[in-house]
């Protein structure tokens, strides 16, 4: 096994049961479960069906399924299973729908959707001025991602405000239910109650995944470590990799206990420490290994480098957040003119994505190209949601938050009363909204004007319908042309440029609905490719696309798994880095786990920044330095350039100036 150490060999052939490997920042873990995959198929005999890698993100599976093709090519890798979770889960139920409590052709609701959903339930109830749907939406994900139903919710509430809110949980999934939809919490949750409830069901998985490997092992919840543990059964058939260290989620339901649930669950784990990191230089390794000392950990581990020392880490202390957008651009210009580090090689990290701003600021000032992480995804674009919405009714006629998106868009005079009595009918009647809008019954709740909007409505997508058994695409592009979408974004749009620019994005949508037609899911049902769509996550492909030599703005979570030669972690006070938030609820360990995620992204260069003030509500508020400098070694750190500022080094800083300027005026 060329370009291995001995410990990452060790865990590439280790199968005699359970493994952990605790892998530290930089210590090639995606490098371990390939070749582990390779090893399984060529060394151990497994068929590539049977085994199955699942990690976090769509970018994180995508990049697994390079790697492991560019690797491995004369590998027999066909059959081989590499997803998210989500899309494990999605998998198991559409397999198996009726006995998730589902029918065929279920539709899977967004985040968006969700919160809609909630909205409704919330309308004109006492709870709509105390609380948000968004923040009901969080509460009930983190009661599904620890496996709690809205009867244990209500069981376990201390007060009255927690029962109201277990009370919408439960007419949350009642929705659900008559809907035939899922969220994207129901693609862990009902796969794990699932296979609790049937065990022949659950054996015939097993058979089919018989070794298991998962990867960011800390990122996950109570409900993802269920089923894992289902899947492997007694056997223990899996590899999963972690690092306490790096858990940063717990905001969204992680559980990084879950790496010492195992030992309990296990008596026969084996633990592999992979400590050797291939990223950074020995000072940011320090700088490191000391700040997370000083968290309390259930595996102890010290990363180490063979890469030297490398520059002294450095802190700007500057006035305010302008002089600190103008400081680090100074610093990018210096990298780039004097020590001709491409733009592309350089990060920075930011607590908040409200920190970005005066980055943007001074870098298009100084001509600096960049690129902002975490804008506006693309499916999350209004346009694409209404386009999206067509294509999920068209798929399933009984997804009724598709129908409620699009039956007024664009308008047919089709008012709230109408359709709050509309569905007041059909919760009775046990029927969808769309089938509701034909049913004869109706003539007693709606008159006769109103039931021919929703009838014209209704005779539109059964005809468009109709047409997606021979042509799915054809017929979607037909129905945006029919309803004449391009007219009314021109009447919503602020200027013709913006209607334009809103409609490529449709086109850019059905383009893609067609290249799937055209690939993987040539032989699939339109229902098939919504669900694909529904999952994929747009903005990271866009976002690789994009690249280019451009420095890279974007916050420590969107910097997990990635790493940069030269990293300027700003923003390093009380209240930002640590968040205010977990100072008053006390989870510090978690803040300082971001920042180590932060500091081990960097693999030459490493500068800190802070400011003396900063503007808050518009007021100047007075900054304290974080408490996480504090915990770094000072005699490795170099203050203001206090170890390293020299004539030289201001001369070289001039003449990045004197070269800025020069290319500026020869623009001009």
């Amino acid at each position: 096994m060329p370009g291995l150490n001995s410990r990452q060999r060790e865990a590439v052939r280790y199968t005699a049961g359970p493994l952990l490997v605790l892998a530290g920042a930089g210590s090639g873990k995606t490098r371990v479960i390939t070749r582990k995959i390779a090893y399984l198929i060529e060394d151990r005999g497994l068929q590539p069906r049977h085994i199955c890698a699942v990690t976090f993100t769509n970018k994180a599976a995508r990049e697994m399924r390079e790697r492991v093709s560019q690797a491995f090519k004369h590998v027999n890798t066909r059959g081989l299973r590499i997803s998210t979770f989500h899309t494990l889960g999605l998998d198991i139920l559409r397999r198996s729908p009726e006995p998730a409590g589902l029918r065929r052709g279920f539709s899977l609701l967004d985040a968006q959707d969700s919160e809609a959903l909630i909205k409704e339930h919330l309308r004109g109830t006492t709870e709509a001025d105390a609380i948000g749907p968004s923040a009901v939406q969080h509460r009930i994900s983190r009661w599904k991602n620890d496996l709690i139903d809205p009867a244990t919710a209500l069981s376990r509430a201390e007060d009255d405000f927690e029962a109201r809110l277990a009370g919408l949980y439960a007419d949350y999934e009642r929705s659900l239910r008559a809907y035939n939809a899922v969220d994207f919490d129901d693609l862990i949750l009902a796969p794990a109650r699932l296979f609790q409830s049937q065990p022949a069901l659950l054996e015939a998985w097993q058979e089919r995944l018989r070794y298991l490997l998962v990867d960011e092992y800390q990122d996950t919840n109570s409900a993802q470590y269920e089923l894992v543990r289902l899947l492997t059964g007694a056997r223990g058939a899996f590899t999963v990799v972690g690092d306490d260290d790096q858990s940063i989620y717990a905001w969204r339901g992680a559980r990084p206990e879950n790496l010492a649930r195992l030992q309990e669950d296990y008596p026969d784990l084996k633990v592999i420490m992979l400590d050797q990191n291939y990223r950074s230089s020995a000072r940011i390794l320090g700088l490191a290994n000391t700040l997370i000392a000083n968290n309390p950990h259930v595996f102890e581990k010290r990363l180490w480098s063979e890469h030297g020392d490398g520059d002294m880490p450095r802190v700007l202390r500057c006035s305010d957040e302008a002089n600190e957008a103008e400081r680090v651009a100074s610093e990018i210009l210096h990298l780039h003119f004097a020590e001709k580090v491409p733009f592309g090689e350089v990060a920075v990290l930011f607590r908040g994505n409200h920190q970005a701003r005066p980055f943007e600021k001074a870098l298009r000032e100084h001509n600096i190209p960049y690129f902002l992480s975490g804008g506006t995804s693309f499916f999350a674009r209004a346009e694409v949601k209404d386009a999206m919405a067509y294509l999920r009714l068209l798929a399933n006629p009984e997804d009724d938050a598709a129908f409620l998106r699009v039956v007024n868009t664009p308008r047919r005079e089709i008012g709230p009363t109408t359709l709050e009595r509309l569905a007041d009918y059909t919760r009775e009647q046990g029927i969808s909204l769309l089938a509701g809008c034909e049913d004869p019954g109706l003539a007693e709740h709606l008159s006769e004007r109103q039931r021919d909007r929703l009838g014209a409505f209704v005779d539109m997508i059964r005809e468009h319908r109709r047409r997606t058994a021979n042509d799915p695409v054809g017929a979607v592009r037909a129905l945006i042309e029919t309803i004449d979408y391009y007219a009314w974004l021109r009447e919503h749009a602020s200027s013709q440029r913006v209607a334009e620019r809103r409609y490529e994005n449709v086109g850019d949508l059905l383009d893609w609905l067609g290249k799937l037609q055209k690939g993987d899911f040539h032989d699939k049902a339109l229902a098939d490719m919504v669900g694909h769509l529904t999952l994929m996550d747009v903005m990271e492909r866009q976002d690789e696309e994009a690249g280019g030599d451009r420095v890279h703005l974007m916050t420590l979570h969107a910097a997990k798994g990635l790493e940069f030669p030269h990293v300027f972690l700003v923003g390093m006070e009380e209240e930002l880095l640590p968040h205010r938030s977990s100072i008053e609820e006390d989870t510090i360990e978690e803040e300082r786990r971001l920042a180590y995620v932060g500091i081990t992204r960097a693999q030459r260069a490493l500068t800190f920044t802070l400011t003396r003030r900063r503007r808050r509500y518009g007021e100047w508020i007075l900054s304290e330095p974080s408490r996480f400098l504090a915990e770094l070694p000072p005699d490795q750190l170099d203050w203001d350039g206090e170890r390293t500022d020299t004539p030289e080094s201001r001369k070289a800083r001039g003449m990045s100036h004197l070269h800025m300027l020069k290319g500026m005026l020869e623009g001009n």
